[in-house]
This record gives structure tokens, C-alpha cells and sequence, in this order.
């Protein structure tokens, strides 16, 4: 079964499920913001995708942080305790199908990674 992470209130994650229901594709929702992230997924998730990948630089939960802070989580240890903390700072949305884990809203790529 198809999984998505991320939270609900995102643009993003609205148009990534808008896509999903238009091609008929049944997946599962787990929200960070009710749920958390276990310290086992969050690992698969930088190991499959890399830390680039998932610690997400654009939101504002990012933006937001002071520049010694952006500065701290440039060391992997750091950023997966930040990661773990602050969920929203996670790449949204995140996909996965098995062991296929895709991340972001691409509809080309997606696309793609649905039919593999």
C-alpha cells in the first residue's frame, strides 16, 4: 500500500493527493503533525533519499531558523535530532511503496514512479 507523509495543510501534499485521487491510486496518509515520525523512518528516509532530500530548505520552518541554527544542522546528528523534533522541516510530501520512496511533487516524475 501507498503511504504519503508530511502534513495536511500543505499546498503541496493537496496537490499530491488531488493527483493520486485523479489517477485512482488508494494510499495511506500518515501525518507528521498527529502521528510524529519514528527515529526508524526517518533513517530510511536519509538513507534512501539523502539528508539534501529530506531536510527541506524552502519551507519556513527552515527559513526561519537563525543562521547559527542552519549553521548546526549541516552536521548529520544534529540534523536528524532537528529533523525528529521539528517534523515540518521534512520534505514533504514523502512516498512510499514498499521499498521505492520517492519525495516532492514532481507529476512527471511521479508519474513515473507510479508505473515502475
Amino acid at each position: 500500500m501507498l503511504t504519503i507523509y508530511g502534513i495536511p495543510a500543505c499546498n503541496t501534499m493537496k496537490k499530491t493527493f488531488d493527483f493520486l485521487h485523479e489517477k485512482g491510486i488508494e494510499f495511506e496518509f500518515h501525518n507528521y503533525k498527529k502521528q510524529g515520525i519514528s527515529t526508524e523512518k526517518l533513517q530510511e528516509f536519509i538513507d534512501s533519499l539523502g539528508l539534501e532530500k529530506v531536510l527541506n530548505k524552502q519551507g519556513s520552518t527552515y527559513r526561519q531558523l537563525s543562521e547559527e541554527m542552519k549553521a548546526r544542522i549541516t552536521n548529520p546528528s544534529e540534523a536528524f535530532s532537528f529533523l525528529l523534533e521539528k517534523n515540518s522541516a521534512i520534505k514533504r510530501p514523502i512516498l512510499v511503496d514498499g521499498k521505492r520512496i520517492i519525495a516532492g511533487f514532481n507529476p512527471k516524475e511521479l508519474d513515473v514512479w507510479l508505473n515502475n
